[in-house]
């Protein structure tokens, strides 16, 4: 299994809408690890002006954490599946 990575903030709309997506998508199997970047100032300072920000990491050893680049608001959840099935498989 794989895990996607939502970089957040509480109160942040688009974030939220993002989430909400995340967790109707079906067919990918990924666990979705939510991080609030107001926790950690290193994540505070790295995407304060870019959030929601998505990355993925494999479930193995020394597996590192890759991007994913920002879908649109506007992806429907299926829309929304298509897009991320490149980096989580089917």
């Amino acid at each position: 299994m794989q895990t996607l990575i939502l970089y957040s903030k509480p109160g942040c709309h688009l974030c939220e809408g993002l989430q909400e997506k995340l967790e109707q998508v079906q067919g990918l199997n990924f666990q979705l690890e939510i991080r609030d970047i107001t926790t950690q100032a290193d994540w505070f300072a790295a995407y304060q002006y870019e959030i929601p920000v998505l990355f993925y990491r494999l479930d193995a050893p020394d597996s590192e954490e890759k991007p994913i680049p920002r879908p649109s608001p506007r992806l429907s959840v299926g829309q929304l599946q298509k897009f991320l099935q490149p980096y989580l498989g089917a």
